[in-house]
């Protein structure tokens, strides 16, 4: 199979000698295609906890006020969106802007960007700005299934080529519950384990529009039954991947509190960070999702008390066993 695939390339590379193709980035698409499969091989999914986000903020790539703030915001993933946030005539110069941000950014491994969804004919001539620019990785909106995120990622082996990346570099966060198609194929999505996925995030506004629906949320604040769904599969993708889950918004900014209690129930449920809708959330987010010392102290007490062996143990008249053991340890890894 491999020599199929590595003779299939040598015949693409033979057409550049030859002249009779023009398009290096077309090229190097067709070589990764068909060399993908080895390179899945060498490379795995991200690891739950290795490259762990409590936070992530949206900043408008086309603003140049909210992008000269967003550094000192504090949210460990800044994301720059050329999506949602951005009207299609200004999509040209949100590029020029998001490429002269990070131009002048010294730490690139904290900002993403979020790139438009394959339908909306934008993905190529975002990544084909964004790759460059060499962000932590890009968020990929309004998937319909494995097969997009596979496309996206031939598009990141080419770019990376062409840019002289290390291939895999690019991460992409996928948000897999805005269309009915996804929430379809999540077992799919989860057979595939695209190894460029390192985080998923889920949404409700953007699949009640695309069924025609009215507000996810209940006049009291609370997901409607079919959001509920999309937020427990998400939940469950994520942990059969074995990368980290991020929630989605909480809406209401004005409402500290709440915020607090939505994101200490978001971590016990096995989110690993949530989106801010708004700078002020931020550092709530960051401490709702940061273990305490207390939880620390009781993690290290069960994984020393299973040092001995034993299947069971009682830590101040409690007993534990081995998914406590597995909890305690993930706990300290993050």
């Amino acid at each position: 199979m491999q020599r199929r695939v590595h003779r299939h390339a040598d015949l693409i590379v033979d057409a550049i000698a030859a002249g009779r193709v023009r398009s290096r980035i077309i090229v190097w698409f067709h070589i990764c295609c068909t060399l993908s499969v080895c390179a899945a091989c060498s490379r795995g999914p991200c690891k739950l906890g290795e490259t762990v986000i409590r936070s992530v903020l949206f900043v408008p790539a086309d603003s140049e006020k909210k992008l000269a703030k967003a550094p000192s915001l504090g949210a460990d993933a800044l994301v720059l969106d050329l999506e949602d946030a951005v009207l299609p005539p200004r999509k040209a110069l949100a590029r020029d802007m998001m490429q002269a941000y990070f131009g002048g950014l010294g730490d690139h491994s904290h900002t993403w960007v979020r790139v438009n969804d394959l339908s909306s004919g934008e993905t190529l001539k975002d990544l084909a700005r964004v790759v460059p620019a060499r962000p932590a990785g890009i968020l990929l909106p309004k998937i319909k299934g494995p097969q997009d995120i596979a496309v996206v990622g031939h598009y990141l082996d080419a770019l990376e080529v062409e840019h002289g990346l290390a291939q895999g570099s690019m991460r992409i966060i996928a948000i897999v519950t805005e269309t009915p198609e996804a929430m379809l194929r999540m077992g799919e999505i989860a057979r595939q384990a695209h190894p460029r996925v390192s985080h998923v995030a889920w949404g409700g506004e953007d699949l009640s529009a695309a069924m025609g629906a009215g507000d996810p949320r209940t006049p009291e604040g609370a997901w409607r039954p079919m959001y509920e769904y999309a937020r427990n599969q998400c939940l469950l993708l994520g942990h059969a991947m074995g990368v980290e889950v991020i929630d989605t918004v909480y809406i209401n900014f004005r409402n500290p509190e709440g915020l607090r209690k939505a994101c200490l129930q978001s971590r016990y449920d096995g989110f690993t960070g949530r989106v801010a809708i708004h700078p002020d959330q931020v550092a709530i987010i960051n401490e709702a999702f940061t273990p305490t010392q207390a939880e620390r102290d009781l993690a290290q007490k069960i994984i020393d008390a299973f040092a001995g062996g034993a299947g069971a143990v009682s830590i101040d008249g409690k007993m534990y066993d081995v998914p406590h053991l597995k909890a305690a340890r993930r706990l300290l890894s993050s």
